[in-house]
């Protein structure tokens, strides 16, 4: 039945250098940027690590237990074709256009060509994996090789689907869920037996196979995580990451009211964000409608077990990613929500005669979403925000490298690593930095008691502040972020400098980001010509940990 459901097809070759092409010329023009956010603050230092020591276990930023799959893939690159940010990137490109293939053989293999072709390209184009698609980061490379799995799991070939699924927990743990999330349903499917209310699960031969091979090898993935965690432990004394990593993305979440809190904002992740919305919203009001005649046949659907499938593992992605994770990052979906663009798509073609120029107005909107911020917070690195964020701090560290040769900064991670590493392409010189938390008012008051450990500041944006929020008159929600989200609101620049005791001397922002540099009152412009003494970084108060 799925051979007529085919049309003619690509060789995947041809198809994967045409993706590779394609998104590489629509990331050029960032490719050149430094580190941003956590690929400064863990992946990149950890690869570094591995690229210079061999080690698979970081020892310039602490340990988080992440599998180190992805960042060898990065040191080997470095390791061939130079340490540079463009190196790391193009490497990334890579990996994203394999996790493209995998989403067009698995929607070519649940639907046909053509919705393969469409949910590839919106796919390609959403602006949370466009933006992650070059960014050194573990979550979309681990998206990939779940795609690639449960392309393998339809076609019935076990040892693929432990082999892919296996290299997606050493990418991440946390692409464990999918494979997990397919063994209980296999469980559940035992159990149901062959009645009459459960024939939808097996009709079609759509999950094909001896069921006890399906379950094999949908359980082997789990023996490579195991063992990584137990060379993790043997060599740091700790399972999950450091403490303080497990306890921010562990320990401190398990509350019902953040839990549903944090269920809420993963559906929205899953449905409606980025203009996601558009497209899920169209498939909703198409079910309503009779499916599409070509001759005296409907236009086929996904088979239902198909269905079943994808929606057994993005429920589960949805439920854990609420359950756990300090910060509720769009980017822990990237496994699930091209599911969702799968079905979307298909729902369109089955329900809309002309539904190629609805894709083509849905992909505008993606196009539109990575330049438009929405009027809410949200993380940088779900869209072309993290430029900003970067060109930012590249202006006010290059400001500060040329004015403050010798300088005691504050200021905030990752800021404080971008200053002390010049490896990360910010600064061509470390430089001495004094590191507090956050510019929430209790964070500068608390520096400000001990203004001479520091020279100048260098204040900025910590998180995206829309002009103007859609729940700016719902203080309860403030408080919610706070209690639950770490929300802390950073204190505009010139009330900092006022409480610091000091003036603006530089200052820059760009769509809802800012950053100033600070001059406290008694401190002398200092020569550049002076020596660079070692740079040094002291913590007055340990920063979040990376996620």
């Amino acid at each position: 039945m799925f051979s007529s459901m085919r049309s003619s097809s690509p060789h995947p070759a041809l198809v994967f250098a045409a993706i590779f092409f394609a998104i590489s010329l629509l990331h050029l023009p960032v490719l050149h940027l430094p580190y941003f956010w956590d690929e400064a603050g863990y992946y990149v230092p950890s690869a570094r690590d591995l690229l210079l020591t061999g080690s698979l276990i970081p020892h310039t930023t602490i340990s988080n237990a992440h599998p180190p799959l992805v960042l060898a893939w990065v040191a080997l690159w470095w390791k061939c074709f130079g340490y540079a940010p463009q190196v790391a990137r193009s490497a990334m490109l890579l990996v994203s256009a394999f996790s493209l293939l995998g989403l067009f053989r698995l929607a070519q293999r649940a639907a046909n060509t053509e919705v393969a072709l469409a949910a590839t390209a919106c796919t390609a184009l959403y602006p949370v994996f466009f933006a992650q698609s070059s960014l050194v980061q573990v979550d979309l490379a681990a998206a990939g090789l779940t795609f690639w799995g449960l392309h393998a799991y339809l076609e019935g070939r076990f040892g693929r689907v432990a082999l892919w699924f296996s290299f997606a927990v050493l990418a991440k743990e946390t692409a464990i869920l999918g494979p997990a999330a397919l063994a209980g349903w296999e469980i559940l499917r035992w159990l149901a037996g062959h009645g009459r209310w459960c024939r939808l699960w097996y009709d079609s031969g759509a999950v094909s196979g001896p069921r006890f091979a399906r379950f094999l090898a949908l359980c082997i993935p789990a023996l490579p995580l195991a063992a990584w965690y137990g060379y993790h432990y043997s060599r740091t004394g700790y399972v999950f990451g450091n403490p303080e990593f497990f306890r921010y993305n562990v320990a401190g979440t398990l509350n019902p009211l953040r839990f549903l809190l944090a269920l809420l904002l993963r559906l929205w992740q899953s449905l409606g964000y980025m203009h996601l919305w558009l497209l899920t919203g169209a498939m909703a009001l198409l079910m309503l409608v009779r499916p599409v005649k070509d001759g005296d046949e409907a236009r086929p659907r996904i088979a239902v077990p198909v269905q079943f499938v994808f929606y057994i593992v993005i429920a589960a992605y949805v439920v854990v990613m609420a359950l756990i994770g300090g910060a509720v990052l769009a980017r822990y979906l990237l496994p699930v929500v091209p599911l969702v663009i799968v079905v979307a798509v298909s729902t369109l073609r089955r329900r809309l005669r002309h539904w190629k120029p609805a894709i083509v107005v849905v992909g505008a909107a993606f196009i539109l979403a990575w330049f438009w911020n929405p009027p809410y917070g949200f993380s940088p690195e779900d869209n072309l925000a993290y430029r900003d964020y970067v060109v930012l701090h590249q202006d006010a560290e290059s400001f500060l490298e040329a004015s403050y040769p010798i300088a005691r900064v504050l200021t905030a991670w990752p800021a404080s690593d971008e200053l002390s590493r010049p490896w990360l392409g910010y600064t061509t010189r470390p430089m001495q930095v004094v590191r507090i938390e956050d510019f929430s008012l209790e964070q500068v008051v608390s520096a400000a008691d001990a203004r001479q450990h520091f020279d100048v500041a260098m204040v900025f944006s910590t998180k995206y502040e829309p002009p103007h929020p859609l729940l700016r008159r719902w203080q309860r929600w403030t408080e919610l972020k706070h209690r639950f989200f770490g929300y802390e609101r950073d204190l505009p620049a010139a009330a900092a400098a006022q409480i610091l005791g000091g003036h603006i001397v530089f200052s820059e922002t760009r769509k809802g980001q800012r950053v100033a540099v600070i001059e406290m009152e008694k401190t002398e412009i200092l020569d550049a010509r002076v020596s660079q003494p070692h740079a040094s970084q002291h913590a007055m108060r340990v920063s979040s940990p990376a996620r």
